[in-house]
């Protein structure tokens, strides 16, 4: 239980801003949508050590989460492509 509490630093802003923008433009949100990415640490054997989720909310208040089995400054603009046929249509 020792360290439960530690944090972590924060991702990299700018891996944050490019990751949302890779993800509006890709779900062609508007400015009444919402983003949010977290890294989590995940301690479970098998599980990568970090973990980006983000997290979107639509206006009409729908939610997707969105997976990547790295850290921010490591998911890739291919990554986030490769979700086309799993999130909704504009």
């Amino acid at each position: 239980m020792l360290g439960l509490f530690n944090r972590r630093p924060r991702p990299n802003a700018e891996a944050v801003a490019r990751l949302k923008e890779w993800i509006a433009s890709l779900m062609s949100l508007g400015d009444k949508d919402h983003i949010a990415i977290a890294e989590l640490a995940c301690h479970e054997p098998g599980c990568p050590d970090l973990e980006t989720v983000v997290t979107v909310t639509l206006a009409d208040r729908r939610r997707f989460v969105l997976r990547f089995p790295s850290s921010v400054a490591e998911v890739t603009e291919a990554q986030v492509q490769s979700l086309k046929s799993s999130v909704p249509a504009p």
